[in-house]
């Protein structure tokens, strides 16, 4: 039933996906695309009055100093060594005058980041007027560090451009972390959950029958004479030119590495790369569960009434949304094949991409005796949740709530 779920839901396959947008292939870099698919209308009488939320920062700079300075040291002596090619002289120009933007903005938040945020606020607020149309209470955390502020604030300000009625507090504590980021070391609530998982693909990665992969080479030979007097692996090497052409969307600096790198490149090799994204984001997703519960706790409290908030943000990062996205099974993100050729079917790196976001719209029916419903939209698309229904993309919030309230009991048994 799941399976048939996420055919319906999905419609098409990763690989067609990734023809159709070979960015794709950037993974957790891909920078979000403000799309607004249709969505399915709430059955008769309901109408949607809370929002759940969790969202990734948006595009920024490369998130450590550590891959502009290598690339300048290796790019400074090539040069001076004479072992860079026509192609790669003219990528080292090209870098180094942007190099003092690049040492500046490590790791800050992009203009690009700021209106994936405000875009992603606005789509939100026309697709569920209703939430908000009267005003009300709405509490955003986010993560300490200032791109997930910055970005917090640009969705924020964005909503009240929508509804000046609405009044919205924005708080960045440690008081609030276990909420939006519970792994931070300033977190004082400190957990042990289990950690370090493995799926089950990687005891069966020998039956992988993708491509070997070639594009590093291919890579070095087209930006140097030869490799064997610089500093680095040739492997390490190109994994930082592979990081910067990825990055430089986010950055406003495409064209940079042409005649480098392509997309297509790239995308060839997105279903190797993409195991070791599901085994980084599998792994920790129990210690998630502090993020899970806090959902399911303010929830509870908007449906009974104890709180006024019409909607509950959060603003952290790829290491806490793509995990949870596992912890929830998010489009099927929870099945462990076992098959390291399934894994692209259950999940794919670009879901978890810059301004990523899980959005949980709850409905109440005009008569108070009906259940509850809850839908679940990953980046804007409704998704499936491993929740029994016989109404999707709904989903009971009864049965909601007992199935992830037994996920957390479980983990922590």
């Amino acid at each position: 039933m799941l399976l048939s779920a996420m055919a319906g839901a999905q419609c098409v396959s990763a690989l067609d996906a990734l023809k159709t947008d070979p960015r794709r292939a950037y993974g957790t870099d891909y920078p979000y695309l403000l799309e607004t698919p249709q969505l399915t209308k709430a059955p008769r009488g309901y109408k949607p009055f809370y929002i759940s939320h969790y969202g990734r920062h948006g595009s920024r700079y490369y998130w450590s100093s550590s891959l502009y300075k290598e690339l300048d040291t290796l790019l400074t002596l090539a040069h001076e060594r004479h072992l860079l090619t026509p192609v790669g002289e003219k990528f080292r120009q090209k870098f180094m005058a942007a190099k003092a933007e690049l040492q500046t903005g490590v790791s800050e938040l992009t203009d690009l980041g700021w209106q994936q945020h405000q875009g992603i606020a606005r789509i939100m607020y026309n697709n569920f007027p209703e939430v908000f149309e009267h005003g009300g209470n709405v509490l955003a955390i986010s993560s300490l560090v200032g791109r997930c502020v910055i970005s917090m604030a640009g969705f924020c300000q964005e909503l009240v451009q929508c509804n000046p009625k609405l009044e919205i507090r924005e708080q960045s504590s440690r008081f609030t972390l276990d909420g939006v980021v519970p792994t931070d070391g300033q977190n004082p609530v400190k957990h042990n959950y289990p950690k370090d998982l493995k799926p089950r693909y990687e005891k069966n990665r020998s039956q992988f029958k993708g491509a070997p992969s070639v594009l590093r080479d291919n890579i070095l030979k087209r930006v140097f004479v030869r490799t064997d007097s610089l500093p680095g692996r040739p492997h390490h090497i190109g994994s930082n030119l592979i990081n910067l052409y990825t990055s430089l969307p986010s950055i406003g600096h495409e064209g940079m590495m042409d005649g480098i790198i392509t997309d297509e490149e790239i995308a060839a090799e997105w279903e190797r790369d993409n195991l070791g994204s599901y085994s980084w984001v599998f792994g920790p997703q129990y210690q998630m569960i502090p993020i899970l519960q806090d959902i399911l706790k303010k929830a509870s409290a908007a449906i009974d009434g104890s709180s006024d908030r019409v909607a509950d943000l959060r603003f952290g990062h790829d290491t806490c949304i793509g995990p949870l996205t596992v912890l929830m099974g998010i489009n099927g993100a929870d099945l462990d094949p076992e098959d390291p050729n399934e894994v692209k079917n259950c999940y794919q790196n670009w879901e978890t991409c810059k301004a990523s976001n899980i959005q949980l719209i709850f409905y109440r029916s005009k008569k108070a005796t009906d259940d509850i419903l809850v839908k679940c939209l990953m980046n804007g698309r409704e998704a499936t949740l491993p929740v029994p229904t016989d109404n999707y993309p709904y989903y009971k919030w009864s049965d909601f709530q007992k199935f992830y309230h037994n996920k957390c009991s479980y983990a922590l048994r």
